[in-house]
């Protein structure tokens, strides 16, 4: 569904920047560095959802051994430090599933947070604010964290 839609917002109103895994490689954090500093972004949405493919590929890819190109491997590489501790944890089908989406927005929006000095030095002057959120591909819900 489109982002747009998701918030009730017309085209051109949101920047957006998708990539797989919600993941924040340097684009991503270049991107919306931009977003910042030429169009004044004041709230950043790290918008995970539900049963996300790059979550599951990267799960299939710690438990079963499952190999990767070397171009998906620069997705789940970033992924794995979400992932890994639940794995050794115990945690396993849809509750990994679950917990995994959670716990990779909560470190996506920590790495824009502290990774750079745009981001931090805007959070500071209360400028902008990066927030988590989890949409539900099964209701259509979008759930903050907090």
């Amino acid at each position: 569904m489109p982002i747009e839609t998701i918030f009730d917002q017309s085209f051109g109103d949101l920047f957006i920047i998708r990539i797989a895994g919600n993941i924040v490689a340097p684009s991503q954090m270049g991107s919306v560095e931009f977003a910042i500093s030429k169009f004044k972004a004041s709230l950043i949405v790290v918008l995970g959802h539900s049963n996300c493919g790059a979550i599951s590929a990267t799960i299939d890819e710690c438990i079963n051994k499952t190999h990767l190109s070397g171009s998906l491997h620069s997705i789940t590489d970033r992924i794995k430090p979400s992932i890994l501790p639940l794995i050794d944890s115990g945690l396993s089908g849809h509750e990994l599933m679950h917990q995994a989406v959670e716990v990779n927005i909560v470190n996506s929006v920590k790495q824009l947070q502290n990774q750079s000095p745009i981001i931090k030095e805007a959070i500071e002057n209360n400028k902008l604010e990066v927030i988590g959120a989890n949409y539900s591909l099964k209701s259509g819900a979008v759930n903050f964290q907090t």
